[in-house]
């Protein structure tokens, strides 16, 4: 419960909105990251995480394929690419090789593979679509989670088709949903600092918008704790929430934490797990029509996962299996990101949470929260 002793009238307000399912403004929003305390919003996040999923935590068995991290662009806060002139000390992967990971996963029940990475020029459309079928064809029950809409407006420019076009395209290809990279920060005159020549805020938030009036759900993705202001983390979420009004096809929002190794932004100080915590937790309260918000455990390292389930998250993503490097690269705690299902059931169960798996549309596909862990397979 949240104390009303010592709180400004304003903080009481916003508590009484959130409490009554209101939704707050773009004022109180920066409000409460300008003057409430960590456990004031804490308290309100995890008001709003039970009204929307009880005490339920989910995670899913997944991988992840990386095609490459070659890449045309040049984002200042990336560690992970490598410039297309310099793609030798990089790693650009064929079908066949892709192939070769989905079937490591054969005899396991994993639910989804993520594909994303770095934008290639020789990696197009028609290229995705050919991986696509093939992994559909080997196995067609495996939900393919693809392409961020950085990867798509490349893919489709090049292609000289329009959005609605490619979606089209790729979903006839066996394409089943869209992860949330690549929004960054939406503000444009920020954008144009540290990733100016990638796709803008328009055009991402158009991909997104077309995929959900296509029937695809997505996910939505915010960086902070670099060099943008509480203002452009709000500004950022009120058009995220202005869209999921809209189509309501968003499944969830992950924040994601900057991390400075060896990128061009190395002298910028990461944020403290403190405004981590104080941002997962203003996020779950401003983002009133979003059923979910998801910590990303491979960028926060599993402790602090553990911990925001705390400040409003009901979601820690996946198994993974030590199949991505984004995060391990640009300097994460979690140098071989993988769990497995038993350690992600006992890790929620630790924090009083009631462990759920999932399929990626949230389709529950067990129930651990009775379980001991001696009945986990």
């Amino acid at each position: 419960m949240i104390s009303t002793t010592d709180i400004s009238p304003t903080l009481q307000q916003i508590a009484n909105k959130v409490k009554s399912g209101e939704r707050i403004t773009d004022e109180e929003g920066l409000f409460l990251f300008e003057k409430a305390s960590l456990g004031f919003v804490g308290s309100l996040a995890n008001e709003v995480r039970l009204r929307k999923n009880g005490e339920k935590v989910y995670f899913n068995r997944n991988f992840h394929i990386e095609p490459t991290n070659v890449c045309v662009f040049s984002c200042n806060f990336c560690s992970y690419s490598k410039l297309y002139a310099k793609r030798d000390e990089g790693w650009e992967m064929s079908i066949d090789q892709m192939l070769h990971i989905v079937k490591k996963y054969d005899d396991q029940p994993i639910t989804e593979v993520h594909i994303v990475g770095g934008v290639h020029p020789k990696m197009d459309l028609q290229f995705f679509a050919d991986l696509l079928k093939a992994i559909k064809t080997h196995r067609p029950a495996l939900h393919i989670k693809a392409f961020t809409a950085v990867e798509y407006d490349y893919m489709f420019r090049k292609a000289k088709v329009s959005v609605e076009e490619g979606l089209q395209f790729l979903i006839a290809a066996g394409l089943d949903s869209i992860p949330g990279g690549g929004a960054e920060i939406f503000d444009e005159e920020l954008r144009k600092k540290i990733c100016a020549d990638k796709v803008d805020a328009k055009g991402w938030l158009l991909i997104h918008e077309t995929a959900h009036k296509l029937g695809l759900h997505s996910n939505a993705t915010m960086l902070f704790g670099h060099v943008e202001t509480y203002a452009h983390r709000i500004d950022h979420m009120r058009r995220l929430r202005d869209l999921q009004d809209q189509t309501k096809g968003f499944n969830t929002f992950i924040p994601l934490k900057f991390r400075n190794k060896d990128n061009d932004m190395s002298n910028v100080t990461e944020s403290s797990v403190i405004e981590d915590m104080k941002t997962y937790a203003i996020a779950r309260i401003y983002l009133d029509n979003f059923p979910h918000l998801k910590a990303y455990w491979p960028m926060l390292g599993r402790q602090n996962a553990q911990l925001s389930l705390s400040f409003g998250v009901d979601d820690i993503d996946g198994t993974i299996d030590d199949t991505t490097k984004i995060y391990s690269m640009a300097g994460s705690e979690e140098q071989t990101p993988s769990m497995t299902t038993e350690e992600l059931v006992n890790l929620i169960k630790q924090a009083k949470r009631e462990p759920v798996e999932r399929d990626t549309l949230y389709n529950v596909i067990r129930d651990y929260s009775n379980e001991v862990s001696a009945e986990l397979n």
